[in-house]
This record gives C-alpha cells, structure tokens and sequence, in this order.
C-alpha cells in the first residue's frame, strides 16, 4: 500500500554523491598525472584498462539512458511511482550505478593500481547513503512492495532478478 504522506525528492541523494565522487576522481586524477602515484602505473597492458574502462563508461551511459530516458524516473518519482520494470529489474538505482560505472571507467585510463580502490570507496559510500536516506523513504511510501522489490534486486550491481520464495 503506497503512503502519499511523504513525497520524494526528485533528485533524491543524487547531487550529493555525484558530486563528492566526480570530486575524488578528479583528485585521483590530479594525483596521477603528478606523479604522486607512480609507483601503482601499470607498465604494460595498459590497454586492458582502457578497454574495461572504455566499456565501463559506456554501460554507465546505458544505465543512465534508461532510467531517465527511457522509464522517466522524473516522472514517476513526482507521481510516487516505484519502478520495478524494465533497467529496475535489474538494479534498484540505476542512475547512481551509471555514475559509479562512468567514474570507474575514467580512473581505469590512467592504469594505475593504486586507484582501483576508488570503486571500492564509490560502492561503500552508495551503499551508506542509500540504506540512512532513499531506501528508508521507499519503505514509507511503499511498505511491503518495496521489501519485496529490494530482497529480489540489486541496490547497485546490475544482476538478474531473484525470486524469494513465500
């Protein structure tokens, strides 16, 4: 049963971790090309990081066209709508997962090792996030439906749908 008591943002967290994560990739960034993180360069296969980062980029791009082209996020969020279908049957937050995939993607370029504890930051910052702000917010608006929908799906990894059995 939906609750019209409370209405979500329609941005919801969205600036707040877009923001702090372009802002530490561009700081990884910086840190790279100065030099500052030397001894973590991959000397070869150096084009192993820009395919999966390059793939990376454009799966996020993917995601992000889905959700917000695609199934209208915006206008479902206005309207108190949980959407379950289509990219959400795959992952509950596709927009986020698009940024952490694009981020990601561009720290791969620079191939240096000492980075790739970046996705590991973006992730555990996400999932902190949304389980204190976004998800609390669902389960008011939409109790039980929403219960269902986060055992079966993914909160940030795209991944198939499970069924829990009743």
């Amino acid at each position: 049963m939906k609750s019209n008591e409370f209405k979500m943002p329609v941005f919801g967290v969205g600036p707040i971790y877009v923001i702090t994560c372009l802002c530490l990739t561009i700081l990884g960034l910086f840190l790279h090309v100065s030099g500052f993180l030397s001894a973590g360069e991959c000397k070869e296969g150096k084009i192993f990081f820009f395919v999966i980062g390059f793939i990376l980029i454009l799966f996020g791009i993917y995601l992000w066209i889905q959700a917000i082209l695609v199934e209208k996020i915006d206008k479902k969020v206005q309207e108190n709508e949980l959407i379950t279908t289509g990219i959400y049957s795959f992952v509950r937050n596709p927009v986020y997962t698009a940024f952490l995939f694009i981020f990601t993607g561009t720290l791969l370029f620079t191939a240096n090792y000492m980075l790739l504890i970046m996705p590991v930051i973006f992730w555990a910052f996400l999932t902190i996030l949304l389980k204190h702000t976004e998800e609390k917010w669902l389960k008011t608006i939409f109790g039980e439906e929403y219960e269902i929908y986060s055992a079966e799906v993914n909160r940030i990894i795209p991944w198939f749908r499970r069924r829990k059995n009743k």
